[in-house]
């Protein structure tokens, strides 16, 4: 049985119509780094996101609202229950999304690292003088995105997100943002783990409360750093595509269409890293979590 033609489908993850109110969404094996899909597959990646996204939504379900409905083979449609579907699969209700994404950085990596060498601020945030790369921050900031009419995702000021949503919807979302990454990096930090940053994205559901969607807190949204081998001043090792992004730094890729060839040993150690992630954060083995999904 085939879900048949996808409704949207991006550079991991494919929806498809479950009913009038409700969505399947499909995380592929697929990997992007700067803003490109790779040839070769992470296996066991798209379980990894899953899995972890499940987590999240009912760890994190006493702060807001998610859209969650099922994962398992017996919460799923009859058309989601093929084998290669399971535990990759989630039943999810349909939201009116809003057009940005949600950042928050406790520590300073990635863009924030870059606008911060070159002015002192992230994203209109003005930091202390004297950071260095992979410091904590004082406290998160949140740092709102969107994509461009490329598909590349663009900081943007808290003027513009407030024109894209509403001052008052902003408030909110910035609110919420906020708390979620609290409550996830004490939960990391318990399990070895630095969360330095994440990308959160919300909508509202049919009765306009505001409701949050997508995946949560994954080595894909998020930088998840292993305490034990964080070093202020370099880039850290971690568990998220990081590691990808850097070993096509180190072979010199300008980041022009098309991506290369990982090779074995990369895409070896990204499986490891993201199965790691997860049972880390989650506090159980990976093929426990595969066993409940066909449930």
């Amino acid at each position: 049985m085939s879900l048949g033609r996808p409704l949207a489908e991006g550079k991991v993850r494919s929806l498809h119509a479950a009913g009038d109110d409700h969505l399947l969404m499909v995380a592929s094996d697929r990997i992007s780094a700067y803003d490109a899909i790779l040839p070769d597959p992470i296996p066991g990646k798209g379980h990894v996101l899953t899995g972890l996204s499940v987590h999240w939504f009912g760890r994190l379900a006493g702060i807001v609202p998610n859209h969650l409905v099922g994962w398992r083979r017996s919460e799923l449609p009859a058309e989601a229950h093929d084998d290669d579907l399971l535990g990759r699969t989630l039943l999810v209700r349909r939201l009116e999304m809003f057009p940005i994404e949600c950042v928050v950085r406790g520590w300073l990596a990635g863009s924030g690292w870059r606008d911060y060498r070159a002015g002192g601020t992230v994203c209109g945030h003005t930091l202390p003088a004297g950071l260095r790369q992979a410091d904590r921050l004082p406290e998160p900031i949140f740092t709102p995105a969107t994509k461009n009419d490329a598909g590349h995702d663009e900081n943007i000021s808290r003027e513009e997100a407030a024109d894209l949503v509403g001052a008052e919807a902003l408030a909110e979302l910035e609110r919420l943002s906020l708390a979620l990454y609290a409550a996830a990096a004490e939960d990391c930090a318990k399990a070895g783990i630095i969360l330095a940053d994440t990308k959160l994205e919300f909508g509202r559901d049919r009765d306009g409360r505001t409701t949050l969607g997508d995946e949560v807190v994954t080595p894909d949204s998020s930088r998840f750093w292993p305490t034990e081998d964080h070093r202020p001043g370099e880039s850290p090792p971690s568990f998220d595509k990081q590691y990808v992004r850097d070993h096509l730094d180190a072979i010199g890729w300008d980041h022009t269409p098309p991506a290369p060839r990982l090779g074995h040993e990369v895409i070896t150690g990204t499986s490891t890293r993201y199965r790691e992630a997860f049972e880390r954060v989650a506090g159980r083995s990976f093929d426990h979590y595969l066993e409940e999904a066909r449930q």
